[in-house]
């Protein structure tokens, strides 16, 4: 049995990981993203975790989830099968007991008894496993009591300070309580104490509500520590709650410093507030301590960024002089940005402890992605953001931020081309508002987080100029700061050797795109050659090239590489029986990629609708809607349709992941055109009695096509569902719109 290594500070910075494991109460019912994730039956995610090359993992043992009757009543076989596991492994666990949570339904954060009881659970907990050392009885004590008291979102979903304050008070207590019957089992148990850490800015007229913010963000970590006493900066602000001074000043006669203080960081975590609402159309308004302000994340509105977690880290260790370690670094972005933010967090930390700060390690957070952080976990919306691995695909898929982590865990050079470029959070992009003032230029606060250049990064290579696929690709890239090359046909030949040699020669390209090809199905009965030359002998020279110079090559293909035959949604895995040409020319071009590159990605889909065009069918159903004219639809071909750039926006993902094979991706709703059509009349607001019903043999069509070719995944359903995709499809096309309009009336007045 391995022997699980304990952070030392002579040590090179360790790797840790952490698993989302909150159990938050919302009213009476409870969210628990173990079991959205499928961790609570997967004892099998411990060997991947163990993959990562992780010294520790922030693992859960919870009281909702082991004692939900009583402590009396604790059934041990989960946290049996998964500890000595992991101590097998050679990885620490640092147990967690209660995340995010009120305790069980017989508790609640303002249950004078809650400290009592956790305390209870922690010691059964120390005396079933008297090996584990490292401990977070209770994970953010200061923003679940935020989220619960005083914000309202989790239960007892009190608005004021007393109950915020209330349920913080409970929640440290129970930290001492509970490490004191853990010691009593392990007398060298170790508190790893975790809390969000940011910093507050604003305006000069909101300066005292930053301050007392910025005081406020220790409150938790001070009364562990025995700080807070009548020379406490908050002390008056404690007492005005009415609870008695003899409950703060307990903390002082009874103080559980931590061995380790554990910093949880967000793009979120930093604040800005503005007095100045008009700034700010259709932003929520707060009402605190007799000011109106906007609370939003600085790097929405600062012209400068702010600088990181590097001085937060500094700010802590000049505190409290208490090891550190970043307990949560997560961001809720795009694939290369995740990897980017990991990389900015892990470099800052490498930093300061250059520096003399004490910073034992970086966590990485949510193995396993989360579910519906975007709605604070209030209700279940299905909203998923992965983490080194993907749970949407059935069985955990590792992402590009898995072997980022292993390179990072085996001391490896980050040569991942998307690393060159800056986060989202330090482009000009990320201003949403008008943006508050600094002449400053946008990157030169951190000079090392350059903006990459066509000359310092490989590009993607992307074909297609002329068309919707390639056009759409070059537009996200740019959002993503992705750097490519959008090649036309004259610059790029893809069925000619030569010309496929000489572009990757001149542009040394890491990956290709292959957006281009032959689209007009009905015209390739009578055009098989040239649909053949552009859908299947370029996608094979592309793959040759490919493969011998190790480039990664996305390629796509079509649901009409079946023949329609069953009533349910095609998966990868099933037999292709092309019905016409375009078919044949796509099934043949799927043999001949897989054959010569097994490493390509090929993307199968279907339908596509998108903002970036006029003549997708949604778009040109609607047109002809609203001007009152018939529109043609028919009743029995059942498709899945494709929202563009969600389609982009996938594809690039798995590309970054280096992904292969054939994978499915459509907006995952089989329904006919003509439901289609309905569909995004009614979300429209327009009326559809224009819809002419057809049968698909009065439509006149050259081709046959399948009755039924809806593709579903056996990978994964990484797209958003169609619904959602209509509403952005929609929301989009109306700022258009919205923007046409101002610009006429613009030029108008010019």
């Amino acid at each position: 049995m391995k022997q699980a290594k304990k952070p030392a500070r002579g040590e090179e910075l360790a790797l840790w990981g952490g698993l989302e494991c909150t159990v938050n109460r919302v009213a009476d019912e409870y969210f628990s993203q173990l079991a959205r994730n499928g961790h609570l039956e997967r004892l099998c995610d411990l060997e991947r975790f163990a993959s990562l090359g992780i010294r520790a993992i922030r693992y859960p043992v919870l009281w909702e989830h082991m004692a939900p009757d009583g402590v009396d009543q604790i059934n041990w076989q989960w946290s049996d099968a998964r500890l000595p596991e992991l101590q097998a492994r050679g990885i620490m666990p640092i147990v967690g007991l209660v995340h995010h949570g009120s305790g069980p339904k017989y508790t609640s954060l303002t249950d004078p008894n809650f400290p009592e009881q956790l305390a209870a659970f922690a010691a059964a907990v120390a005396r079933r496993y008297p090996w584990v050392e490292y401990y977070t009885p209770v994970n953010e004590p200061l923003t679940t009591a935020r989220f619960s008291g005083l914000y309202g979102l989790w239960y007892p979903h009190g608005r004021d300070d007393a109950v915020f304050i209330e349920a913080l008070l409970n929640q440290c207590r129970a930290v001492v309580l509970s490490m004191r019957e853990i010691r009593r089992v392990t007398p060298q148990a170790k508190l790893v104490q975790t809390d969000d850490l940011g910093k507050t800015y604003s305006t000069a007229r909101l300066s005292d509500v930053a301050e007392f913010y910025n005081a406020r963000r220790w409150l938790g970590w001070d009364l562990l520590c025995g700080a807070v006493g009548v020379a406490h900066p908050l002390w008056e602000y404690l007492t005005s709650t009415g609870i008695p001074a003899s409950r703060l000043l307990w903390f002082k006669d009874n103080p559980c410093v931590p061995d380790i203080i554990g910093i949880n960081y967000y793009v979120t975590s930093e604040r800005w507030l503005d007095n100045r609402l008009e700034r700010y159309p259709g932003h929520h308004v707060t009402d605190y301590r007799g000011h109106r302000f906007v609370d939003i994340e600085p790097a929405r509105v600062l012209a400068t960024p702010t600088p990181g977690v590097g001085p937060l880290l500094e700010e802590a260790w000049g505190r409290y002089r208490v090891p550190l370690a970043v307990t949560e670094a997560h961001i809720d972005a795009r694939r290369e940005d995740q990897m980017r933010w990991l990389v900015e967090i892990w470099e800052a930390a490498r930093k300061a402890r250059q520096q003399g700060v004490d910073v034992r390690a970086v966590t990485v957070w949510a193995l396993l992605g989360s579910y519906d952080w975007n709605c604070l976990v209030t209700q279940c919306r299905g909203y998923y953001e992965p983490g080194p691995f993907d749970v949407r695909s059935g069985n955990p898929r590792p992402t590009a931020v898995a072997a980022l982590m292993r390179d990072l865990a085996a001391g490896r050079p980050l040569s991942h081309p998307v690393l060159k470029g800056q986060g989202w959070w330090r482009r000009p992009g990320r201003i949403t508002c008008a943006p508050v003032a600094t002449g400053t230029a946008v990157a030169s606060l951190y000079p090392e987080h350059h903006q990459a250049t066509d000359e310092s990064v490989q590009p993607i290579l992307i074909t297609g100029a002329s068309g919707t696929l390639g056009r759409a690709f070059a537009k996200i890239c740019e959002e993503r700061n992705l750097t490519y090359k959008l090649l036309s046909r004259q610059e790029l030949d893809i069925a000619v050797q030569g010309s496929v040699d000489l572009a990757v020669s001149r542009y040394q390209p890491w990956a290709i795109i292959n957006a281009s090809g032959y689209v007009q199905v009905d015209n390739a009965e009578h055009e098989f050659e040239r649909c053949f030359r552009e859908n299947v002998l370029g996608p094979a020279i592309l793959a040759g090239v490919c493969k011998t110079r190790g480039i990664q090559l996305l390629t796509y293909s079509s649901d009409l590489v079946f023949d329609g035959g069953q009533r349910s949604p095609y998966l990868e895995s099933h037999t292709v029986k092309p019905l016409n040409n375009y078919g044949r020319s796509k099934a043949e071009a799927e043999r001949r990629v897989q054959e010569t590159c097994p490493d390509a990605l090929v993307v199968r889909s279907s339908a596509f609708f998108g903002p970036w065009d006029n003549y997708n069918f949604i778009t040109l159903a609607l047109k002809a809607l609203a001007d009152g004219q018939p529109f043609p639809v028919s009743t029995d071909i059942t498709i899945s349709p494709t929202y563009v750039p969600d389609l982009v926006h996938a594809s690039l993902d798995l590309l970054i992941d280096r992904a292969a094979g054939i994978w499915h991706l459509t907006n995952a709703h089989a329904l006919t055109w003509a439901e289609l059509a309905a569909m995004a009349a009614e979300k429209a607001g327009i009326d559809n009695a224009g819809l002419v019903a057809r049968a698909s043999h009065e439509l006149g069509y050259a081709a046959a096509r399948p009755a039924y070719s809806a593709l579903s995944s056996e990978r994964g359903i990484i797209l958003p569902t169609l619904e959602d995709a209509l509403d952005r499809y929609l929301a989009s096309r109306r700022q258009e719109m919205a923007m046409e309009s101002t610009e006429k009336v613009t030029g108008m007045r010019k």
